[in-house]
C-alpha cells in the first residue's frame, strides 16, 4: 500500500484571532497578567474554530512497538521492559494510567509492533505491523510497506477515538534512539548533541550508544526524506504516531504533545505537512538531551519543564489541567463591562495576534 498524506487547511484565522484576544483583553484583569495561559487559549481557540473553546473527551494514545537496534545495547533495560510496561498501563499501574485516572483523560494503549502476544481486554488496540523492527544497522528497520501501514494504522485509530483533544504517549526500549537518529537527518544536527542516557545509561555507555548511532547514520546516507528517514530508523510505535498526528490534525483536535519521542513524531509530521504545528501543544520541555533543541528546532515553546524522561505520555497528561483552565478563562471570567468593574480610559486594548 502507498500511504497518501492528508491536505491541511492553514488555521491562522486573523478575525478569530483578533476575537479571542479582545475577549482576553477585556477580562476582569490587567493586560497580559495572564501570560501565556492567554497565548495557549487562543491557539486552541483557533485550533477548534471558535471564539468559546471547549475540550471535550480527551484521549491519551500510548503506542508501542519494539526495536531491533534495542540488542546493540542502546538502552540500560531489555526489550522485554516494553510488553511488562504495555501490561502494567492496561492494569493501571503506570504513571500515565495514574494521571489519566486523576484529571479524566481516556487511555488507549496501542500496540504497534511489540514483540509480545498480549491476550484481549478493554483498552487495548492490536494495530501491530510485525514484532519489532529490524536492526537499523543491518537494514532499514522497517520497509516501505510496514512503514505505511504503521501510518494508516494511526489514521484509521484516530478516526475511532471520541473528542477533540489527542494526547500522544509511547512505550518502546529503544525509541530514544530512533528519535535521536530523526532529529539529526531530518535537523542536519550532529548525532552526539541530540543523543541522551535514554533509560538511564551512564556516560560511557552514552558514547557507546553515539558511537553506534553514528554508524547508522553512515548505513543509511541516502535516507534524506520525511517518511524514507521514518522507515529507516523507524519505529513501529513512532510511524503510527505520525500517521495519528496527521490525522487529528486534518479533524483540528488539539495535540498535546509529550517529550522526545512523541516530538520525534511531529518532526516527522511536520516536515510532511508544516501547518500540523498550528494544531499542536507542546506539554513540556524532557530531560533527555535532544528534546530542547528538537523544540528549538519546531519554535515550539512548552507548557511545563520538570525535568521529566519517563515518556508515556506523563508529561502531556501534568499539562492537561493548564489547557483546562485556558479554556474556561476565555468562556466564564467576566468582562469589565459585565462584572461592573472600572477600568483605566488609557489602558490600550490590543488585537494583536499571540502565536
Amino acid at each position: 500500500m502507498n500511504f497518501t498524506i492528508p491536505t491541511l487547511d492553514d488555521i491562522t484565522q486573523p478575525a478569530l484571532a483578533a476575537r479571542l484576544q479582545h475577549l482576553l483583553d477585556n477580562k476582569t484583569k490587567p493586560l497580559g497578567s495572564l501570560g501565556r495561559l492567554e497565548a495557549l487559549a487562543q491557539r486552541i481557540g483557533l485550533i477548534l474554530g471558535t471564539a468559546s473553546p471547549e475540550l471535550t473527551a480527551p484521549q491519551l494514545v500510548v503506542f508501542a512497538g519494539d526495536h531491533g537496534l534495542a540488542a546493540r545495547g542502546v538502552s540500560a533495560y531489555p526489550s522485554d521492559v516494553t510488553w511488562q510496561m504495555v501490561e502494567n498501563f492496561l492494569a493501571g499501574g503506570a504513571a500515565v494510567s495514574v494521571l489519566a485516572r486523576q484529571h479524566g483523560i481516556g487511555l488507549t494503549v496501542v500496540d504497534c509492533g511489540v514483540r509480545h502476544d498480549f491476550a484481549p481486554r478493554p483498552g487495548l488496540v492490536v494495530a501491530k505491523v510485525a514484532p519489532g523492527t529490524a536492526d537499523a544497522l543491518e537494514g532499514p528497520a522497517m520497509t516501505a510497506a510496514q512503514r505505511d501501514m504503521a501510518l494508516a494504522n494511526g489514521v484509521a485509530l484516530v478516526k475511532t477515538l471520541p473528542g477533540n483533544a489527542l494526547l500522544l504517549g509511547e512505550m518502546g526500549i529503544g525509541n530514544t534512539s530512533a528519535a535521536s537518529l530523526l532529529l539529526a537527518r531530518l535537523t542536519g544536527l550532529d548525532i552526539a548533541d541530540g543523543t541522551g542516557a535514554g533509560t538511564g545509561l551512564d556516560a560511557d555507555a552514552v558514547q557507546r550508544k553515539i558511537g553506534i548511532l553514528r554508524q547508522v547514520l553512515a548505513r543509511h546516507p541516502d535516507a534524506r526524506t520525511p517518511l524514507d528517514a521514518l522507515a529507516a530508523f523507524g519505529g513501529f510505535e513512532v510511524a503510527t504516531m505520525v500517521g495519528a498526528v496527521l490525522q487529528a490534525a486534518q479533524e483540528r483536535r488539539v495535540i498535546v504533545v509529550d517529550g522526545f519521542i512523541a516530538s520525534a513524531a511531529v518532526l516527522v509530521a511536520s516536515a510532511l505537512q508544516p501547518v500540523v504545528l498550528q494544531r499542536c501543544v507542546f506539554a513540556h520541555r524532557s530531560g533527555e538531551r535532544g528534546h530542547a533543541l528538537m523544540l528549538a528546532h519546531l519554535k515550539a515553546e512548552p507548557l511545563l519543564d520538570l525535568g521529566l524522561r519517563l515518556g508515556e505520555g506523563s508529561g502531556a497528561a501534568l499539562a492537561w489541567p493548564l489547557l483546562q483552565s485556558a479554556c474556561a478563562i476565555v468562556r466564564e471570567m467576566a468582562s469589565f463591562e459585565a462584572a461592573g468593574v472600572s477600568r483605566s480610559d488609557d489602558v490600550p486594548t490590543s488585537s494583536a495576534v499571540q502565536a
